[in-house]
C-alpha cells in the first residue's frame, strides 16, 4: 500500500494583507514602538511628586542621623527657599504613623522616637536612673506650673521649707534653670523649666502639661477636692518678665524706687531665700568701707 502524498500549500493571506495598501510589517513595528507621551499635565504632576518625595527623603535622613531634636530652621537649610517645611514634616510624620518609630515634635523641634506602644521592647536597654525624692517632684511641679517662681514662693506653695539641695538636684537633671532675679528686695533668683524638661516628658510646649480634668482622669487627684481649687495655666516665656532682672544685672538700686528704700546686698545663691544676716558694715558703691567720724 502506497502512503498518501502530502502537498504543502502556502498561505498567502499574510502576504496579501501585508501587500495591501496602508499595511506593512515595518509600519506595524513602528506603531508598536511609538512612544505614548500621554497628558502633559499628568507628567508634570508626576515630576512634582517625585521632587516632593526627594525633599521628604532629605528630611528623613537628617532626622535619622541627628542625636538631638532638630528645629525647622536647621532642616530648611537643606531644602529650596520657599518650601513648606511644616507640610513636608507633616507628610513624613504621616508616613511613619504605623511604623516602629514615629516622628514627634518636642519642645518645638522634631525627632524620631520609638512608638509608644512598643516602648516595652526597650525597657531592658534603658539605664537605671536615680529616682527623685517627693520634695524634688513637688518642687519640679511647682516650678513647671508657676514659673517664673522664687524659692520663697515655692516654700509658700508647699507650706514647708525647701532644702537648697533639692534645687541643686533638679538643676543637675537640666530640667530647671535660673531665669533671672526678682525685682524685689534681695533680688531672689527665679526658676523656670528648660527644653530638656519638655523633651524628657514628651511635651511640645509647657502649655501641654495636664490640667485639672486630665489629672483627675488619670487618677492622680482625689475626686473630692476642696471647692474652688484650680490649677494655674502654665506659661514658659523665654524673655524675662517685667518683674525680673537679668542674672548679670549690676544696675544701681537708686533706679528702682522700690529697691532704693530697701537697699540690701544681693543674696548668696547658695542660701536661696533665707533671711539676710547682718555681718557688719556694708561697703558703699565705690567699694570703700565707710570710716567712723574722728573724735576731732
Amino acid at each position: 500500500m502506497v502512503p498518501p502524498r502530502l502537498t504543502l500549500v502556502s498561505d498567502n493571506s499574510r502576504d496579501s494583507d501585508a501587500s495591501a495598501p496602508g499595511h506593512s510589517a515595518d509600519g506595524d513595528r513602528e506603531a508598536v514602538a511609538a512612544p505614548s507621551y500621554g497628558d502633559p499635565e499628568l507628567i508634570v504632576d508626576k515630576l512634582a511628586l517625585r521632587a516632593r518625595r526627594e525633599k521628604t527623603r532629605r528630611l528623613e535622613a537628617m532626622l535619622f542621623a541627628a542625636s538631638e531634636p532638630l528645629d525647622t530652621k536647621n532642616l530648611a537649610r537643606h531644602l529650596e527657599p520657599g518650601d513648606d517645611i511644616e507640610a513636608l514634616l507633616a507628610e513624613l510624620q504621616n508616613d511613619y504613623r504605623d511604623r516602629g518609630v514615629s516622628l514627634v515634635k518636642v519642645a518645638g523641634k522634631w525627632q524620631f522616637r520609638t512608638s509608644e506602644d512598643l516602648s516595652y521592647l526597650l525597657e531592658r536597654q534603658q539605664k537605671e536612673e536615680r529616682k527623685l525624692s517627693k520634695a524634688a517632684l513637688e518642687t519640679l511641679a511647682i516650678i513647671a506650673y508657676h514659673q517664673p517662681v522664687t524659692r520663697a514662693e515655692i516654700e509658700d506653695i508647699r507650706g514647708v521649707s525647701t532644702s537648697p539641695g533639692t534645687l541643686d538636684v533638679l538643676m543637675e537633671t537640666t530640667w530647671i534653670r535660673p531665669r533671672g532675679r526678682r525685682r524685689a528686695p534681695g533680688r531672689p533668683l527665679t526658676f523656670g523649666t528648660t527644653e530638656q524638661f519638655l523633651a524628657h516628658f514628651g511635651l511640645d510646649a509647657i502649655r501641654d502639661l495636664p490640667g485639672l480634668s486630665d489629672l483627675k482622669a488619670a487618677g492622680l487627684l482625689d475626686s473630692n477636692l476642696p471647692p474652688g481649687i484650680t490649677i494655674p495655666e502654665p506659661t514658659d516665656i523665654a524673655a524675662l518678665m517685667p518683674d525680673e532682672l537679668p542674672l548679670t544685672d549690676d544696675g544701681d538700686d537708686a533706679d528702682d524706687p522700690a529697691l532704693a528704700q530697701n537697699s540690701l546686698p544681693l543674696e548668696d545663691e547658695g542660701d536661696g531665700d533665707e533671711a539676710l544676716r547682718d555681718e557688719g558694715p556694708a561697703s558703699n558703691p565705690d567699694g570703700n568701707i565707710p570710716q567712723a567720724p574722728s573724735s576731732d
